[in-house]
């Protein structure tokens, strides 16, 4: 799930993580006239996912090197699309050049894709001295994805809404083992499913607190339609309480310490695509971008 970013060091490139993200739990309660559902979720941020390498421009051609995602085109790919929409809105002169060394896996619901957008708008933001304060940024961001404002504000939340609206919230420390099924779940399709359960009573933060399992709503979706989640459930429950993550395929089990992690991944079936990743207090990009300010002196964005 790793690929090498095709950069020499130096050269004025500067490198950016884009954190993965899990769903502790997810849940739809409704719909909007203009047929966006309603969705509670909580938004778990990791310390681990891709990394985005950006290379400042003088002209204002954007351009991406490599690909971050095989299949998509330049100019779908949303982080090229992301560095369009904020030259746009700031009529930016300058552009940027693009690369992305991926490991997190498309389609899994780990929220790769949105979260190299939100990089590219943070770092830009920084880069190109634009200067769009992080809540006109994240509503930037939403033009682009759902899940692409929780990765610009940078913290776990509670999220409600479309998946815009954010509370910040305090998870404990804790270690993931997460397995990709290798089944590229198909949002829309989903959303679209007469099994999909759109109508579930609300949670409360109360009841996330208090640990009541309040699932994923695309889970039983998923199971029944993909052999392969079905598979790699039945594999994680011989070490916990697996569940999905988003609307993709991707399971999670949760544990207190990276032993513990580490000996649960150690009994998974050998051909399982499963790895280890720890819960993150606060997004690895807003401490890289904290460093770059410090080092570089570069007043925080109003």
């Amino acid at each position: 799930m790793t690929s090498e970013v095709p950069v020499a060091p130096g050269e004025g490139w500067s490198h950016w993580p884009a954190p993965a993200k899990l769903n502790l739990f997810l849940r739809i309660t409704g719909r909007r006239s203009d047929g966006y559902h309603l969705l509670q979720t909580v938004f778990r941020i990791l310390a681990w996912g891709d990394r985005v390498s950006l290379r400042v421009r003088s002209d204002p051609a954007i351009e991406r090197i490599g690909t971050s995602v095989p299949g998509v085109a330049e100019a779908d790919d949303l982080v090229v699309r992301a560095a369009r929409l904020l030259q746009s809105e700031t009529s930016c002169k300058k552009g940027v050049s693009i690369a992305v060394d991926k490991r997190i896996p498309a389609g899994g619901g780990f929220g790769g894709g949105s979260s190299d957008a939100a990089t590219v708008l943070v770092a830009l933001n920084e880069l190109w001295g634009t200067r769009v304060p992080v809540d006109a940024l994240a509503e930037l961001g939403l033009r682009l994805g759902a899940d692409v404002p929780v990765f610009i504000h940078g913290d776990n939340a509670w999220a409600e809404g479309v998946g815009e609206r954010l509370q910040p919230v305090e998870l404990q420390p804790a270690w993931y083992v997460l397995v990709d099924p290798g089944v590229h779940a198909p949002t829309a399709a989903l959303f679209g499913s007469p099994e999909l359960t759109r109508d579930a009573a609300p949670a409360r933060m109360c009841d996330f607190v208090s640990g009541e399992p309040l699932g994923n709503a695309f889970e039983p979706v998923l199971r029944r339609r993909e052999p392969a989640v079905e598979a790699a459930f039945a594999a994680l429950t011989r070490i916990g309480s697996p569940r999905l993550t988003g609307s993709g395929s991707g399971c999670f089990v949760e544990f207190a310490t990276r032993e513990s992690a580490g000996a649960a991944l150690a009994v998974l079936p050998a051909g399982l695509r499963a790895w280890v990743a720890p819960g993150a207090t606060r997004s690895p990009l807003q401490d890289a971008l904290d460093t770059w300010r410090a080092t570089a002196g570069s007043p925080r964005p109003g």
